[in-house]
């Protein structure tokens, strides 16, 4: 491999001009396709196979009229007097009237015919349905929906609106640019000059622009969930820098020991590139991991993801050489000077030294400290956002808040009961049996009357919990209410089904839960052979993925205690705390494997490629990690600036991604790869490069240290390679 990769960053350092006008064509094109056939995203959270989407279904084919799939808005209407005087009657008729001729609407419940009306008098609530789900919605639906308040606002009457049909789709308030900003402080420094810190920087931003492009272009042929673009924003661009860092930093060492700019082009690419190409792969493999958990909208997510991240691979090992071309000889020195002299001993090289003296107290330390931040992992609470997490200033939290000071925080997620009636001899009897059933559970819900179809052999019943949509007991309600399932099967013949948004929101809760131990599994043994077979070792990739896991616990402890308990939230800038995103835990797995393993690969390779040159295993840990440890920082440092640019997000789930990955890489970067590792590996001496006879015969030598490239080109018809790679 790194033979090949030589040739093609020589063919794209000499063909700089065509490579460069080939990566612009796709730019152009890819462009123009995101600006002509672009398509609305989605924010839908479903899960197929699931009973609450069955249910939904089942709802749309035998009872369309019902609208169960579309989105819901509940407006709340409210005044310090009386609001059933005829003064607040005649608001709350003008207020329905005006909900009624919104856009899209397919009906409202009128709060004074149904006597939706809290018991001090001084609030009412009106559902809205509509036809369509809340993703098709436009920002002109929802100026629709709020324009119907505006007399009753006139007239001196507070209106708030909540659900799932007010929510507007997240926005990411160009947060990247602070984590772009820092990214360039953190390349100056590292490299001392204005044009080799542009550098990782614009073939990353080309990569990016590359890969939203293409997620737009195709959001106008496929049904894409929102944060597909945001996931792939994210990592395209923190991987994009680095892997450009890595390969820019060796083709300045090839420089500076003599190389003329085209063989050190070459040389970088087939080192320092054939280890991106596995960092690549290992991110690549976490990522497209997400389409095996059998939930759509993560596989989308994580697809795309990975289509970035290849993107930026294949980027750095073309564009970059080519640009590389352009900028010759004039990257061999940094010409800012940030320090007056130039030690000869790094900090990184004494470091090493330290934790090599140090080992065992070292890896106590290291070990205790993660045990410590994964503390509140244990209280972790799933769930998926609703009205309660929203900031306190907006409209649906104050909507939710009003609800449920008047009606109970149940009003606010009530379940949908699909009853199947088509297989009973007395439907009524069945009907009434379920509905008694479920009223006389140890939670005593609310039933409402039920509503048929035309036919009368669907019917719906609407049951109101007393606790909110994101408790443990409304997840017990739903249990025990399709616990009465079988029993009404037997006794009438007919059936039920829990659905709607919040038993939908439990369903995929679960379904993430159970899907996160096999997905883990998945991944881990996969990059465990990707690893082992750049490394030639079985313990150096067992380490790596015990670290990783390590490095997870304590970055769920660390979310645990921020967004569920609420610690440092003021600094952070974190407006609400609830449960834990059920989708956060997966997604934290999948890229923080995945850029986990990128570190464990740029440091880890130069050690190797010390030994396999003959170096001593104390002697080759410190060596290869004052190489590499100054690269590996400047990448940590920018993938956390980059994700903590995400923090200052509106969505909480943006935030608590940003926050998350961030904190993982914190972690990941500088307690195990950049102190455990180091450690370990002086602790293991030999003993970390072991590897099976039979299994070193089987296993193919994909050379990535670049021995077998050295050799070659060191050797005395090197001229003669060189000519015949022309």
């Amino acid at each position: 491999m790194a033979s090949f990769l030589y040739r093609l960053g020589r063919f794209s350092f000499r063909r700089r001009a065509l490579v460069t006008a080939v990566w612009a064509a796709v730019l152009v094109a890819l462009g123009a396709g995101a600006l002509t056939l672009s398509g609305q995203l989605s924010n839908s959270v479903t899960i197929p196979g699931t009973e609450s989407q069955k249910a939904i279904d089942q709802l749309a084919d035998r009872f369309p009229e019902a609208a169960a799939g579309g989105a819901t808005a509940r407006v709340v209407i409210s005044t310090p007097g009386d609001i059933t005087d005829p003064a607040g009657q005649a608001a709350i008729t003008g207020l329905v009237k005006g909900l009624e001729n919104a856009p899209k609407v397919a009906g409202v419940v009128n709060p004074l015919q149904m006597q939706a009306i809290s018991p001090d008098k001084h609030v009412a609530l009106a559902q809205v349905s509509y036809r369509v789900p809340g993703f098709e919605l436009t920002d002109a639906d929802r100026e629709g929906l709020m324009a119907a308040a505006d007399a009753a606002k006139a007239a001196g009457y507070t209106v708030d609106f909540g659900g799932d049909a007010v929510q507007a789709m997240p926005a990411t308030n160009a947060t990247e640019g602070l984590g772009v900003a820092v990214a360039a402080v953190v390349l100056i420094i590292t490299f001392g000059s204005l044009l080799a810190a542009g550098i990782p920087l614009l073939t990353a931003l080309i990569g990016v622009g590359i890969g939203m492009a293409g997620i737009t272009t195709a959001s106008g042929f496929l049904e894409l969930n929102t944060n597909t673009p945001v996931l792939a924003l994210m990592i395209g661009l923190a991987v994009g820098i680095d892997y450009a860092l890595f390969i820019v930093s060796r083709y300045r060492h090839e420089l500076t020991i003599g190389r003329d700019p085209e063989e050190a082009a070459g040389r970088a690419t087939g080192t320092a590139g054939s280890a991106v190409v596995f960092a690549g792969l290992t991110v690549i493999i976490a990522l497209a991991g997400l389409t095996v958990v059998g939930i759509p909208f993560l596989g989308e997510m994580g697809i795309a993801a990975a289509i970035t991240v290849a993107i930026a691979v294949v980027i750095a090992l073309t564009l970059l050489p080519a640009i590389l071309g352009f900028a010759g000889g004039k990257l061999a020195g940094g010409k800012i000077r940030l320090r007056r002299k130039e030690s000869t001993t790094t900090h990184g090289e004494r470091w090493a030294k330290f934790v090599a003296r140090h080992r065992i107290p070292v890896l106590i330390a290291a070990i205790a400290g993660l045990a410590i931040v994964a503390v509140p992992a244990a209280s972790m609470q799933l769930g998926l956002p609703n009205d309660s997490t929203a900031a306190p200033d907006t409209t649906q939290r104050k909507a939710y808040d009003t609800v449920a000071r008047s009606f109970g925080e149940g009003a606010n997620g009530p379940l949908v009961i699909v009853v199947d009636l088509s297989g009973s001899t007395d439907r009524q009897a069945a009907l009434q049996q379920a509905a008694a059933g479920i009223g006389g559970l140890p939670e005593r819900p609310i039933v409402t009357p039920p509503k048929t179809n035309r036919g009368g052999g669907l019917a719906l019943l609407t049951v109101i919990p007393k606790s909110g949509p994101s408790s443990t007991a409304t997840e017990d309600l739903v249990s025990d209410i399709r616990g009465l399932n079988a029993k009404l099967g037997s006794a009438t013949g007919a059936s039920l089904a829990v659905t709607g948004q919040t038993a939908a929101n439990i369903d995929v809760s679960e379904k993430l839960a159970d899907a996160m131990l096999p997905y883990l599994a998945l991944i881990v043994g996969l990059a465990f052979l990707l690893l082992m077979l750049v490394f030639r070792s079985i313990v150096v990739p067992l380490k790596a993925t015990l670290g990783f896991l390590g490095s997870v616990v304590a970055t769920f402890g660390a979310v645990v205690a921020v967004f569920q308990w609420g610690w440092l939230t003021d600094l952070l800038g974190v407006k609400t705390t609830g449960p834990i995103m059920s989708m956060l835990p997966i997604l934290l797995i999948g890229v923080l494997f995945g850029l986990a393993m990128d570190y464990q690969v740029f440091l880890v390779t130069r050690m190797r490629e010390e030994y396999v040159h003959g170096a001593d295993p104390q002697e080759a840990m410190v060596t290869g990690f004052r190489h590499g440890s100054r690269v590996v920082v400047a990448a940590a440092l920018i993938m956390i600036s980059v994700f903590a640019g995400f923090v200052l997000a509106e969505s909480s789930l943006i935030q608590s991604i940003g926050f998350a990955l961030a904190f993982g890489v914190l972690v990941d970067a500088f307690v195990i790869r950049m102190t455990i590792v180091p450690a370990l590996m002086s602790l293991l001496g030999r003993g970390a490069w072991w590897l099976p006879k039979w299994l070193d015969r089987v296993l193919p030598d994909v050379d990535v240290e670049g021995e077998k490239l050295a050799k070659q080109l060191d050797a005395p018809d090197e001229r003669e390679l060189v000519d015949a790679s022309k």
